[in-house]
């Protein structure tokens, strides 16, 4: 599928297309979008060898249901908040100070991730598992790609780079790999689903 076609994301499905209704639409979306990321931070599922958390399964569902744009504005707004030391991140912490500990480079990813999940739904790619899970592993790389960088800068010096690798990404593939096979088997049921309503 190229690239260059532009297809619908499952938020575009759903109520006004154009015009005040758009952005009113638009405006509950990212209000929705930041409450879903809030509560996915606070689930935690009991596993070896770290606890799970959904805020990747969110990051990677918004953006992929929202499109890059308004994934992207939503990722940013979900931010903001926790910058400005409203706790919507996982546990009781925020603002600044938090956000320049070991999850920063993560949290930056969270965006990115978004808005390339929602880059690769408008060209279809939310459509079928098959290339649903190619989008979620390009995405999920994404924010390893900004949070194993800062991870390094603040321990490798004292913790070595196999102490980086462990904590800052091998502890959590295991359930990365569950909440890709989610996400995965969800989109595209999702628009079945969509298709299905529409006759």
């Amino acid at each position: 599928m190229s690239l260059a076609i532009q297809r619908n994301v499952l938020a575009d499905s759903f109520g006004a297309t154009e015009g005040a209704g758009l952005r009113a639409k638009q405006a509950l979306l990212v209000v929705l979008g930041i409450g879903f990321m809030a509560a996915a931070a606070q689930v935690r599922v009991p596993m070896w060898p770290v606890p799970v958390t959904m805020q990747t399964f969110a990051v990677l569902a918004l953006g992929a249901a929202y499109g890059a744009r308004l994934g992207l504005v939503t990722l940013l707004g979900y931010l903001a908040l926790g910058a400005a030391g409203v706790q919507v991140f996982t546990g009781d912490s925020a603002g600044l100070a938090y956000m320049a500990g070991p999850t920063g480079g993560y949290l930056v990813g969270f965006a990115a991730a978004a808005a390339l999940m929602g880059f690769l739904a408008r060209r279809g790619w939310d459509r079928s598992v098959t290339r649903m899970v190619a989008a979620l592993l390009m995405a999920n790389a994404v924010i390893y790609a900004f949070g194993l960088p800062w991870m390094a800068w603040l321990f490798l010096a004292d913790k070595g780079a196999a102490w980086v690798m462990q904590w800052g990404m091998v502890n959590f593939l295991l359930g990365d790999a569950l909440k890709l096979a989610l996400a995965a088997m969800l989109l595209p049921a999702a628009w079945r689903l969509v298709e299905r309503a529409r006759g």
